[in-house]
């Protein structure tokens, strides 16, 4: 009994020797955690248990590790501030230094969401040297994710954390930075981004096979079955769910920044059904409930093949606008003026961060006074020759146009819109043309390709809209 009692030591001795501690490459020396949360966090093990220390309240957690060598479980997080450390140890010590406690967000989409600071060739980000120069905030960190498709559910991913430095952002998403810089400079928090981007990919390779399923008879791409996690086309439907959002599920975070769509600007109809169901799965599978999920309109520009009766083009610009009410806890940054002509990668991401970052501090950091929405078109009314349209977001009016807009149309019954006139009077524009005596419908910047001036008096920009629904349904509010 006791060479058993012995050989039982001597086995759990020598398996506590060779234990080893394996972790998603997240969770590493200079990570950012969310604040005053139950952070998840999980690993691998030879070991039977294993006991994690945080330095910032001293706190011991012992945990089981299953037959299958994993484990998880919840951190409790303070305030924000750092650096501290976790101690991981399961007869092996891992210890984890640098790590901050503050605000963390997600970035994701494809290419205008993955385009660099640096820019992609001859393709340039607005002010990039000046945006290098300023670089030297240590309390902004960066994870940026390589990219990698899957033809099944991952469970970790390539990447480190790095700080956001000016050699750390050359290669990092500038909206992803951008918006980070002005979350710090207002929170005065330590900020973690996390990119997950891809260009030239469609919304369904977001998409998990759960939700997608559901849509695959109406959507050009096919779900194939693979048999395992190998590699994938990047608009394979699932793909980089698979590969660049599952191994991340769990990780905690305030919210979303979105910025896709190019790829489906064809089909509005479809974004509009399946957009939503991808916020809700990727929410269901965080479980921190309706997180934040900010989006970035559709820039304009010509260098895509559009609609012949109708602009396809302003079809999804109109989803998008309407997505951020049917999506709870949802926002869209308005980019009507910030497009160009040419390229589909247009330079001005700073306004692009501006926007979504006033959105981010009104809507989810409560700073009330900062405002973060254009005029929205509310309704209209028909005097004589004039149309009359009313708008929310204008309390304060509506800034005068620097030159007359030709962004405003007129039709009448017989559905052909024509250039109108557009006078601000007070907090309403009233449109007239000549060649519309007895106007039925308006529509403002309702085109492929043009550059917005309609502003509120906070110099925050209207999206494209009209009053009719002719050619193509109307999205639900």
């Amino acid at each position: 009994m006791k060479k058993i009692l012995l050989l039982i030591t001597l086995s759990i001795i020598a398996q506590n020797l060779c234990a080893k501690i394996t972790l998603a490459n997240f969770f590493a020396s200079g990570m950012v955690l969310q604040q005053q949360s139950q952070v998840s966090i999980w690993g691998k093990s030879t070991a039977k248990s294993l006991t994690i220390t945080t330095s910032w309240d001293k706190k011991k957690y012992t945990l089981n590790i299953d037959a299958d060598g994993r484990w998880k479980t919840k951190l409790s997080t303070p305030k924000a501030g750092g650096p501290f450390s976790i101690n991981i140890n399961d007869g092996e010590e891992t210890t984890l230094n640098d790590i901050w406690i503050g605000e963390v967000w997600l970035v994701s989409g494809q290419s205008n969401m993955e385009m660099p600071v640096q820019g992609f060739k001859n393709q340039p980000v607005l002010n990039s040297a000046e945006i290098f120069k300023n670089a030297t905030n240590k309390n902004i960190r960066l994870f940026r994710t390589l990219k990698e498709a899957k033809g099944l559910p991952a469970d970790n991913m390539r990447g480190n954390w790095q700080v956001a430095d000016s050699a750390g952002i050359r290669l990092f998403s500038a909206v992803g930075y951008l918006f980070a810089v002005e979350l710090q400079r207002k929170l005065n928090v330590p900020i973690g981004i996390i990119q997950s981007a891809w260009g030239g990919t469609n919304i369904s390779s977001w998409m998990s096979a759960e939700t997608f399923k559901d849509f695959e008879e109406e959507n050009r791409y096919k779900l194939k079955q693979p048999d395992s996690v190998k590699k994938m086309d990047r608009n394979a439907p699932t793909a980089l769910f698979n590969g660049m959002i599952n191994p991340l599920v769990g990780y905690g975070m305030k919210g979303v920044l979105w910025y896709q769509g190019e790829h489906n600007h064809r089909e509005p109809s479809f974004y509009a059904k399946v957009f939503p169901v991808m916020v809700k799965d990727w929410r269901k599978r965080w479980g921190l409930g309706d997180f934040p999920f900010y989006y970035v309109e559709l820039a304009p520009n010509e260098s895509v093949k559009d609609g012949e009766k109708i602009s396809l083009s302003a079809l999804f610009r109109e989803m998008q606008y309407h997505s951020q009410f049917a999506i709870p806890n949802a926002g869209m940054s308005v980019t009507l003026d910030a497009g160009e002509q040419k390229i589909i990668h247009p330079a001005n991401k700073p306004v692009v961060a501006k926007r979504l970052a006033a959105i981010a501090l009104n809507k989810t950091y409560g700073f009330k006074e900062i405002p973060f929405a254009g005029p929205s078109y509310h309704s209209h009314t028909v005097k004589e020759d004039k149309l009359i349209l009313d708008f929310n977001n204008v309390d304060q009016g509506i800034k005068p146009f620097a030159t007359p807009s030709v962004n405003f149309e007129l039709a009448g019954v017989d559905q052909v819109f024509y250039p109108a006139k557009a006078e601000i009077k007070g907090n309403k524009i009233v449109l007239q043309s000549d060649k519309v005596k007895q106007p039925v419908a308006a529509r403002y910047a309702f085109k492929m390709w043009v550059t917005g001036d309609f502003y509120n008096t906070e110099g925050l920009p209207a999206s494209s809209f009209r009053t009719d629904d002719w050619f193509a349904p109307q999205y639900g509010k």
